[in-house]
């Protein structure tokens, strides 16, 4: 079977779905795997690297992905860019972080083109697929730049010093959200001498939040916010309010903070309102790092930097392509495990009794398989 990793061709994207270590992989176990020109150098992987892995280079993008039985993306097709979905033939399997709640109209042109695609960000998280899992994989690395962020951004150390001046004391970092991005947020916070605090709004993740350093602070809920898997879903009405009133105490005192928070790992719900953005103090610094998913501060402008009276407020995207190199290292071995896992016979073998196959399944003969994909498409159909 022919895999194929194109160029990666969305705004600010620098990693690459393969890494030559994983490619030698791939060939050992009997794949034969074509490149497109480049398709690493962004992050650090020349041609050289993949011909000695044994990998294929090509030129001719359509050319490429007409060859293969299996497609590596790092994100979804591009739908300004109709080749890349035309050019795949019918039955071909797409494995990537396609990301389908929020390109509902790739997942239309995917399934109209008959190709099987995967969706790893959709991986259910359970023990045997924690090593395909890229949504945690790239989660971590947006928290450590997160937390750096807020530390460039602050004009203020993060840690208490001695000095012969006096001492000046650490800086109060506050993290909503403790799935993996969060828990790396504060780890790194804690490891810059921050004084950080946490919370969630599911009370579990209290262990984790102190055993990386850091103070839980949190509400009673009157209903469970935990959707499983690791996610979490919205809140009632009540124990809005109630976390509204926990977050603007907390935001007022907080030198940095830094959010997290996502539904269902794929939308940010607003959190911090510009009430709350007015009661923090000056030189406090947001760092939302829910942007790609719309944000968790209202006055957040994805992409931007922007500063709203004494605060700055920084909403970085696609953030764990601003470390490409491991970005990709990572990425890769995620892919390469989820490859490697369905291999029979030097071939990627569809099997629809799998759990992890039956929850990262997107498209597959001309439908929409995935339950929460096609209730979007049908809602936005109406």
């Amino acid at each position: 079977m022919r895999i194929a990793v194109p160029k990666e061709s969305a705004p600010r994207e620098l990693r690459v779905a393969l890494v030559p270590e994983s490619c030698k992989k791939l060939v050992q176990a009997g794949y034969e795997v074509a490149i497109e020109r480049e398709a690493g150098l962004a992050a650090g992987f020349p041609d050289g690297a993949y011909q000695d892995a044994g990998a294929v280079i090509e030129s001719d993008l359509r050319g490429l992905l007409q060859s293969a039985g299996l497609v590596l993306r790092v994100n979804a097709p591009q739908i300004d860019r109709p080749d890349e979905i035309s050019a795949m033939r019918q039955g071909t399997i797409l494995l990537g972080s396609l990301m389908p709640l929020r390109n509902l109209a790739v997942v239309r042109s995917l399934a109209a083109a008959r190709i099987t695609a995967f969706s790893t960000d959709a991986i259910p998280r359970t023990t045997r697929a924690q090593s395909m899992d890229t949504l945690s994989s790239m989660a971590n690395i947006a928290g450590y730049k997160g937390a750096l962020m807020a530390a460039l951004e602050l004009p203020k150390y993060f840690p208490m010093l001695m000095t012969a001046a006096g001492m000046v004391r650490p800086a109060r970092v506050f993290v909503i959200g403790a799935a993996v991005a969060g828990l790396q947020a504060i780890a790194t916070a804690r490891r810059l001498g921050a004084t950080v605090s946490a919370t969630d709004v599911r009370p579990e993740v209290k262990e984790q939040i102190e055993s990386v350093g850091g103070k839980y602070v949190g509400i009673e809920l009157e209903e469970s916010a935990a959707a499983g898997g690791g996610y979490a879903k919205e809140l009632s009405e009540e124990d809005r309010r109630r976390q509204r009133e926990l977050l603007a105490e907390q935001c007022a005192q907080a030198d940095a903070v830094i959010t997290t928070a996502l539904i269902g790992g794929v939308f940010a719900p607003k959190l911090i309102g510009a009430d709350i953005v007015k009661s923090m103090k000056p030189g406090s610094v947001i760092v939302d790092l829910a942007a790609d998913g719309g944000g968790n501060c209202e006055l957040s402008r994805p992409g931007e930097t922007v500063r709203v009276g004494g605060v700055t407020i920084v909403a970085p995207l696609n953030l764990a392509a601003t470390m490409p190199s491991d970005a990709s290292l990572l990425f890769s071995r995620n892919l390469n495990a989820f490859v490697q896992a369905f291999t029979v016979d030097k071939a990627f073998r569809l099997d629809p009794d799998d759990d992890i196959q039956q929850g990262a399944l997107i498209t597959h003969d001309g439908a929409v398989t995935h339950a929460r994909t096609r209730e979007a498409l049908q809602k936005e159909s109406a």
